[in-house]
């Protein structure tokens, strides 16, 4: 994404003057950070030359908060002090949470209320809220941004779904605030997506946004007048994404190897290894038609045959989920499919 330099009213714009913000694309899977220089939007990266950040948050024995990478790293070791997909559960209750089977957090209401949006997670340094792990992942960010353009940060604006209720833009914004950083503004992320495109440079007419992500879909309509964005309609999911094409997957592997479902309720910590393992596997049916497998999940090793036609018919009906939303939200917009001047595809699991 793209942030244009800020001058506040009265003051001077002069290149001396200017102060440093950046936009922020806190994601379920992967974050990042860029900001513009010469013109041109930068995507910001670490020491190690890494533009996305992992968002994962691991809260390690001695104390420490680490984030992102290194934390990925030891997910599958630690998986219950290792919170990934935060994002999922911001502004929601326990009772929100209903499939539970491929997630290896101990939740916890805030509240006597089961009902409360107070949602937290029970680790080894006691519970944290989905907006306290993202303040993690936010504070990460912008010490990159400061380290990377030698300064401190006068603000950032952030994206966000389009159908984030106020209690979920609030979330953000306190996750924000506990990191240290300003908030501008909030940014709908299918504006965000048509800013990234370039349909703001004499673009017209109507565009739609199809932004299926690592845990939310996010389907929006989008007018373009003389370069100024109007959002006609928008509609999603916050519990549809790549994690579960993830999880259908793994649900076919377990009924091909009755003994892995076994060891998976034996021992649950090892949830999260074959998650990841799984995504590797979903990730090379991209380039090749079929695959047979193995994968060690502990001392045990389980087969894998798996072939893309498969894979197509284990997600058809999260797929399906997805055109049924798009179909509604051109119902609300009022407007025909052949009155549609582009689509954008946005999200690493489109």
């Amino acid at each position: 994404m793209a942030l244009l330099q800020i001058s506040e009213p009265g003051m001077s714009a002069a290149p001396h003057q200017h102060k440093l913000a950046v936009g922020i694309d806190l994601g379920t899977t992967n974050s990042l950070v860029a900001t513009v220089r010469s013109a041109m939007s930068t995507v910001l990266q670490d020491d190690h030359g890494h533009a996305l950040l992992p968002s994962v948050v691991r809260y390690a024995p001695d104390g420490a908060v680490i984030v992102g990478h290194e934390a990925q790293a030891q997910q599958s070791n630690d998986p219950t002090n290792t919170i990934s997909s935060a994002k999922r559960f911001m502004g929601r209750s326990i009772n929100d949470i209903t499939d539970r089977a491929h997630i290896p957090y101990r939740f916890v209401s805030a509240s006597h209320d089961q009902n409360s949006k107070a949602l937290q997670i029970e680790t080894r340094a006691g519970l944290k809220s989905p907006v306290e792990i993202s303040a993690e992942i936010l504070k990460s960010l912008k010490i990159r941004a400061e380290k990377s353009l030698g300064g401190e940060l006068v603000g950032a604006v952030i994206t966000v779904p389009a159908y984030f209720d106020d209690a979920q833009r609030q979330a953000t914004k306190d996750a924000a605030r506990l990191a240290g950083l300003n908030v501008l503004r909030l940014l709908n992320e299918p504006t965000a997506a048509a800013v990234a495109y370039g349909l703001d440079n004499a673009a017209e007419g109507n565009f739609v946004i199809y932004d299926l992500g690592g845990g939310t879909f996010d389907f929006s309509v989008l007018r373009l007048e003389k370069g100024l964005f109007k959002v006609i309609a928008t509609g999603g999911d916050l519990s549809l994404g790549g994690d579960d094409f993830d999880e259908a997957i793994l649900d076919l592997l377990k009924a091909q190897n009755p003994l892995l479902k076994t060891e998976l309720e034996r021992n649950p910590n090892q949830l999260i290894e074959i998650l990841l393992k799984v995504r590797l596997l979903k990730e090379k049916l991209t380039t090749c038609s079929s695959l047979d497998e193995a994968i060690h999940v502990g001392d045990k090793t389980f087969a894998v045959s798996l072939t893309q036609k498969n894979y197509n018919l284990l997600i058809e009906e999260k797929v399906e989920k997805t055109l049924k939303i798009v179909s509604s939200v051109l119902k609300d917009a009022d407007i025909e499919k052949n009155e549609i001047d582009g689509l954008i595809l946005v999200g690493g699991a489109t």
